[in-house]
């Protein structure tokens, strides 16, 4: 089963797999009227259509149904189509098309309702919601094509069959679908499985009414020993469109840390390393997070460690867990009371497991499941899992080997789950935002990228993924 954003994010993903809307439309018309000449044939057929890609799939469907009676009813005039792939099958219709205005109940057998989509919101109004009165008063057999419109709320077409495509939708069933026929429109396997330009969908945008803060506080918990990591994390979670980011460090490096952006608020711990004594204030920090980073730059002192490990316990924001963090995860067992987002590489992940790594995705997924979070395991192939749900993320470039990128991945990451990603699309997005970045960023720096050219990346990855 699958939602209406999956299914969109699905169409994005296999054009950018070499299947065009185009050729999914044509499927999924082809598909539709094979299933209504089936059940219905020679009746008298009308589809009625609206102005989105449900009514491209009926236009398709009725180009299918040679030998039938059809007719085309549309609920807004032709030109207020809106999609290219719609008006390409609107303008090869060879079928009468009337206003919906025109249609009469006892004209026809067959209504198909392929007015609204999975991209209708709310209760549908004006045309929509009158052709939902009228199909209400019709006699005959009523078709949805892969979605009743008006599904989910109190005003919808309750429709005897529902032609749906590639998969169930989220709220379906035989009550407010009829019998359900799920049809196989040639949506590729890896369009589900690899993260690509579609799940950019999920990018949470800033209300137009929102204040500081409202779009995600992040605590990067970091330094010590090391000063870059913390900071180019916190940069990165900045630059994925966090509102506000705070570096809590020790304060032996307080103040190289805070000379680095002006951009960063700052919690100075006590001590040259961080310790147990700074759980206190970091309990209070958290609080006024909503998601926390441990690990960049913390190095391994056992005094560390012990802290690391209490704090991930107590911790009730989203996390994300990376670097030295790892490190101490594998020195002992801790249970989590809030979504975690773990990110080794197969060193680390060899720590975590306690052997090699074998089989990456078998190994992610045990792994998920072993510590109650969702698995980044970094490589040329990302592999994402949560123990059950996997997939894998085939973009960036062999120049993100350079020391820091793996610190950027975890503050996008941070970033977006403090903007309220769930952790598993947060790890998905992450990986696909931080590979898209470092191949923009390899473009123009070529093998001499660094970190800082991959952070400064972002932004053009998230303009062009959003554009759509």
């Amino acid at each position: 089963m699958i939602t209406a954003l999956d299914s969109m994010i699905l169409d994005r993903n296999s054009e950018a797999l070499g299947v065009s809307l185009d050729t999914l439309m044509e499927n999924a018309g082809s598909r539709l009227a094979e299933v209504i000449g089936d059940e219905y044939p020679g009746r008298r057929i009308l589809i009625v259509c609206g102005t989105g890609n449900n009514g491209g799939d009926g236009f398709a469907a009725a180009n299918r149904l040679e030998g039938n009676d059809v007719t085309v009813a549309l609920l807004r005039p032709a030109e207020d189509i809106r999609s290219e792939p719609s008006r390409k099958q609107y303008s090869m219709l060879r079928t009468d098309i009337i206003p919906f205005s025109e249609a009469r109940h006892d004209d026809y057998d067959v209504v198909v309702d392929c007015a609204l989509g999975t991209g209708g919101n709310g209760p549908p109004r004006g045309v929509y919601a009158d052709f939902i009165e009228w199909i209400r008063g019709f006699g005959g057999a009523v078709v949805s094509a892969d979605v009743p419109t008006g599904m989910g709320t109190d005003l919808c077409v309750r429709p005897s069959l529902t032609v749906t495509f590639h998969d169930v939708k989220e709220g379906m069933d035989e009550a407010s679908c009829g019998r359900i026929v799920v049809c196989d429109i040639g949506i590729p396997r890896e369009a589900a499985d690899l993260v690509g330009p579609g799940d950019m969908l999920r990018y949470p945008l800033p209300d137009p009414k929102s204040h500081k803060g409202d779009n995600g506080r992040v605590l990067v918990v970091g330094g010590g020993p090391y000063t870059g990591a913390p900071a180019l994390a916190a940069l990165a979670a900045l630059r994925t469109g966090a509102d506000l980011v705070r570096i809590a460090v020790p304060e032996s490096c307080f103040s190289a840390i805070a000379s680095m952006s002006p951009n960063f608020t700052m919690l100075r711990l006590k001590g040259d390393v961080l310790g147990p004594e700074s759980l206190g204030a970091l309990a209070e920090a958290v609080r006024e997070s909503d998601a926390v980073l441990i690990g960049p730059g913390l190095g391994t002192s056992p005094r560390t460690a012990e802290t690391v490990r209490a704090l991930a316990a107590s911790c009730e924001r989203p996390m994300v867990i990376d670097a030295d963090g790892l490190k101490a995860l594998a020195g002992g067992d801790v249970s989590f009371h809030a979504p975690v987002v773990i990110t080794p590489h197969e060193r680390e992940m060899s720590l975590l497991l306690g052997r090699r790594v074998e089989d990456r995705s078998e190994d992610a997924a045990e792994a998920a499941s072993r510590f109650g979070s969702v698995v980044v395991l970094k490589g040329p192939e990302d592999v994402i899992s949560d123990g059950l749900s996997l997939r894998r993320n085939h973009t960036g470039t062999p120049a993100m080997t350079v020391g820091g990128t793996g610190d950027a991945l975890a503050g996008i990451v941070a970033g977006l789950l403090a903007k309220g990603m769930a952790p598993f699309d947060a790890a998905c997005l992450g990986t696909y935002i931080c590979g898209r970045a470092g191949e923009a960023a390899f473009c123009s720096r070529s093998y001499g990228m660094i970190a800082t050219d991959l952070i400064e990346d972002i932004p053009s990855v998230l303009r062009d993924g959003l554009k759509g």
